[in-house]
C-alpha cells in the first residue's frame, strides 16, 4: 500500500506532462499483466488489446467508439513506449516554455484524435488499403502533434542534438514529418499516416494560436468538466466516510461583516507573486503549477 499511495502522490503532485507519461505507464503495465494473466488461463490473449485498439472497419469502430481515444494511452512494446516517453519529455518541456499545461493536454489529446481519423479515412478511402483490416495504437500521433506545434509556433528555437550540435526545431519537425512520408512502403503505413494526422493537427493548432484562437478549448472544457465531476463526488465520498452531516445550516457559516478578513486575501497574494515574478524572470521560469494558477485566474477574469 505504500508503495501505492506514493504513486498517488507523485502522480497528484507531478505536471500535467509527467501525469501523461504515468497514464501511460500505468495503461502499459496493466495490458500486459492481464495479457500474461488470459495466456496462463488460456483465455484469448489479444482481447485486452481489441478492448483500446482503433480498427479500421467502421462497424468494430461503432461498436467500440471509445477507442478513438484510448488507442492514445496505449502501446504495444517496451520500445515503443519508451521511445514515444522519452519523445513527448523532451518536447514537452520545450512546448511548455510557451505554453500552457492545460494546452499541451488538449492538443495531446486532439492530435490523437487527429490521427485516428487520418487513419480510419485512409483505410475506407484509399485504394491502396482496400480490404486490407488495420489497428492502430500508440501515442505517436499525439506527440508529434505536440511537436509540430511547437516547432510551427517556435521555428528557430535551438535544441542540441548529440553528434550534430544545435539544430533549428522546425528542422527537427520537417525530418520526422519526411521520414513518415518516406516510410509508407513498410509495413506499419497505417500507422505513419496517423503521424501525418497528428502533425497536421499539431500545425493547425499553432497557426490558429499564432491568429489568437486556442482549437483546444472544447476538449479542454469537457476534461475540466469530467475532472470536477469525480473531485466533486470523492469529496462527497469522503463527506459521507467520515459521517458529515447531510444537511447544514448554511447561514451559521457565513462569516459575519466584522469577521470577513480585511487586505488581500491569500489568492491575491499568490497572483501578485506571479506577476511580479514573470516582470523579474519572464514567463519561462514559472512552474507548471503557477502557470496553471495564472491561466485560471485570467479566465476568471
Amino acid at each position: 500500500m505504500a508503495i501505492i499511495d506514493d504513486l498517488k502522490t507523485r502522480y497528484s503532485q507531478g505536471s500535467m506532462l509527467m501525469r501523461f507519461i504515468y497514464i501511460n505507464i500505468a495503461v502499459f503495465v496493466v495490458l500486459h499483466v492481464l495479457t500474461l494473466v488470459f495466456l496462463l488461463l488460456g483465455i484469448d490473449t489479444q482481447w485486452p488489446l481489441r478492448m483500446v485498439e482503433v480498427p479500421t472497419a467502421w462497424q468494430q469502430l461503432l461498436r467500440r467508439p471509445w477507442t478513438l481515444l484510448t488507442y492514445m494511452f496505449a502501446h504495444y512494446e517496451l520500445l515503443h513506449i519508451l521511445f514515444n516517453m522519452l519523445w513527448l519529455y523532451w518536447l514537452g518541456r520545450i512546448f511548455l516554455e510557451f505554453f500552457m499545461p492545460r494546452q499541451l493536454g488538449g492538443l495531446y489529446v486532439l492530435g490523437g484524435l487527429g490521427g485516428a481519423a487520418f487513419f480510419v479515412l485512409a483505410y475506407n478511402l484509399l485504394p491502396h488499403f482496400a480490404g486490407q483490416p488495420g489497428l492502430l495504437l500508440g501515442a505517436s500521433a499525439s506527440v508529434i502533434a505536440i511537436v509540430v506545434a511547437a516547432a510551427v509556433y517556435a521555428p528557430h528555437y535551438k535544441i542540441g542534438l548529440l553528434f550534430i550540435g544545435d539544430i533549428s526545431l522546425k528542422w527537427v519537425a520537417i525530418i520526422t514529418v519526411g521520414i513518415d512520408l518516406l516510410s509508407f512502403d513498410t509495413g506499419n503505413a497505417g500507422g505513419h499516416i496517423a503521424h501525418l494526422g497528428g502533425a497536421f493537427t499539431g500545425a493547425l493548432w499553432a497557426l490558429n494560436i499564432k491568429r489568437g484562437h486556442d482549437i483546444t478549448n472544447p476538449i479542454n472544457a469537457v476534461i475540466d468538466m469530467v475532472v470536477g465531476t469525480v473531485r466533486h463526488l470523492a469529496r462527497h465520498k469522503g463527506k459521507d466516510a467520515a459521517g458529515a452531516p447531510a444537511a447544514q445550516d448554511v447561514s451559521s457559516q457565513r462569516p459575519s461583516a466584522s469577521q470577513k478578513p480585511k487586505g488581500p486575501t491569500a489568492y491575491e497574494e499568490r497572483l501578485d507573486q506571479i506577476l511580479a515574478k514573470i516582470k523579474q524572470s519572464g514567463y519561462t521560469a514559472l512552474t507548471d503549477d503557477e502557470k496553471d494558477f495564472l491561466f485560471n485566474a485570467s479566465r476568471k477574469r
